[in-house]
Formats: C-alpha cells, sequence, structure tokens
C-alpha cells in the first residue's frame, strides 16, 4: 500500500519551524472522511483496549483520562489511516527523511470536564529507539482549544541536557499490576523546569484546532500542560509516531514507556538495527 498525496505541498516556511521549533501546526491537512474513520476505530478500540490500556487520571466525579497503545495491528480503521493517509508523507516532508517508518500509534481520551494534565516532558527518552529524525502526527477528533490543546516549549528538542523525566507509572489509579515504571533520576542531569508556572517565560504556544489539523512535532520537544476541559468539552486525540533516516533501535535501561523491546527481538530487531520488519513497516519514501 502507498501512502496518498499530499492535497498541498508542506511549504518550505513549514518546513523551516518544524526544524527550527521542533513544531508546526497544520490546519485542515486530513479530510472528513479520515477523521470519521479514526473516530470509527476509536469506538472500536476502547471497546475492546489492549493489555497495555490505561487510566492515567480518575478523579472524585469519576472523570477519567484514557490512554492505549499500538493498537493499530487489531483495529483495522487505524491500519488504513497509518498505510493510505497523508501521514506519512507530513511526517517525512517535515523531517526531510528519505525514508519514513511506521512506530506506533497512542490514543488519549478524557471524559468531558476532565481536570487532567498532562505532565511536562519529553517522549524519546520512553521509546525503544533513538534519534533526532522523529515526530507524532497529534491530531484531535472534536474542537479543541488552544488553553486545552497539547502545548509545547518551541526550540527545546535541541537540548542537550538529560532532563529527569516524570514516571507516569504513578498515574495510575486502578493499580494495574504491570504498569510500566519509569526512574530516571539515576542518569538525569537536571530536572524539568516548572513550565506550568510562567508559560510566557518559555515561549510556551498552543493552537485552537478542528478536527483535520494537526500538530507535528519532533519527540525531544518539552510538551505538556493539555487538560482542564471545561464541564460539557471532551477531549479525543489520535496520534501516530513516525521514524526518519537517523532513528535507530535503542534498548534502554531504565525508562522505556511503552516498552516494546520484547516484541522488536520476536520480530528479529536488536539494538543499533534500523527500523524495519512488518512491526516497524517503512511506509513512506521521497519521490
Amino acid at each position: 500500500m502507498s501512502a496518498a498525496a499530499l492535497p498541498r505541498v508542506v511549504s518550505d516556511d513549514e518546513i523551516a519551524a518544524f526544524a527550527r521549533d521542533g513544531v508546526v501546526m497544520l490546519p485542515q491537512m486530513f479530510e472528513p472522511q479520515w477523521i470519521d474513520l479514526l473516530r470509527t476505530g476509536l469506538d472500536a478500540h476502547r471497546a475492546k483496549p489492549t493489555p497495555r490500556a490505561r487510566i492515567w487520571d480518575r478523579d472524585a466525579e469519576g472523570r477519567t483520562m484514557f490512554w492505549d497503545s499500538m493498537a493499530w495491528h487489531d483495529v483495522p480503521a487505524y491500519q488504513e489511516f497509518v498505510f493510505n493517509s497523508r501521514a506519512a508523507a507530513i511526517a517525512g516532508q517535515l523531517m526531510q527523511s528519505q525514508r519514513v517508518h511506521f512506530y506506533f500509534d497512542a490514543v488519549f481520551v478524557r471524559s468531558p470536564g476532565s481536570q487532567f494534565q498532562t505532565p511536562w516532558h519529553q517522549d524519546e527518552p520512553y521509546w525503544s529507539v533513538s534519534g533526532h529524525d522523529t515526530c507524532t502526527v497529534w491530531m484531535p477528533l472534536v474542537p479543541v482549544k488552544a488553553a486545552n490543546a497539547l502545548a509545547f516549549v518551541p526550540g527545546s528538542h535541541r537540548g542537550e541536557a538529560v532532563l529527569n523525566q516524570p514516571d507516569f507509572g504513578v498515574l495510575n489509579p486502578d493499580e494495574k499490576p504491570d504498569i510500566d515504571r519509569s526512574d530516571f533520576s539515576a542518569v538525569a542531569e537536571t530536572d524539568i523546569p516548572d513550565i506550568s508556572a510562567d508559560p510566557e517565560a518559555f515561549g510556551v504556544v498552543s493552537w485552537d484546532m478542528q478536527p483535520g489539523d494537526c500538530v507535528v512535532f519532533n519527540s525531544r520537544i518539552l510538551h505538556g500542560g493539555s487538560g482542564r476541559l471545561a464541564p460539557n468539552d471532551d477531549l479525543r486525540v489520535f496520534t501516530s509516531k513516525w521514524l526518519g533516516d537517523d532513528v535507530r533501535i535503542a534498548f534502554r535501561d531504565i525508562g522505556m514507556d511503552p516498552d516494546f523491546s520484547d516484541v522488536m527481538r520476536q520480530h528479529g530487531l536488536a539494538h543499533g538495527d534500523r527500523p524495519g520488519t512488518s512491526l516497524l513497516p517503512q511506509v513512506w519514501e521521497q519521490p
């Protein structure tokens, strides 16, 4: 299967913004049929989550934050999106990569009025891969205001310090026994600053978004802060993760969350390998 052609070329300004800031918002990049497909897939996914699913938050009113990942093998709608939407082409053009491999999907579902905010963090320290040429395509399936959308510290993807990432395992109200635990304190050089205390000082950006818009961001950028919804507003987000030219498999001593190392090894992938096999398929190639 081949990725669909873009209805418009990602502009030079957008490519430059992604390289400079580590994040760019692309308005109306996905037609309504793709949003409808992902909504249908998410409904089926929620009805039959993977063993990796977890609730990250449940408050006294019963409002929740649901998360799950790597469901594309079992959700045909996700497979259709991964292989036939323009997501891989967008990722390839922004990363300026010759080839793009799919890494995994993840969904985030907040019930109406949820007040849970995503802790500030980077993605790559949790991943079983390493490289600068990585990105996430973050797609809301419902309208979202800038104050409630995922927010970013532009340029923070270029930082060299090893940061003490938050332990998402503590966000486990159901006390799931096989929850991943991440402890970066042994290798961290510095803590993540208190970005929420003074967002303007860090130049934090976020956007009002409609279904069909997407934010694409480098996996090393500091991001977080989404949440605190109005009483009648929910948030349903589908994300796809993409790997470019310099990425290699990296089995880490600590912190892999979600930990895909066992399934990678079962597919014949070893530390230092390029992505590949049916687990991390190549989806797009520069024309």
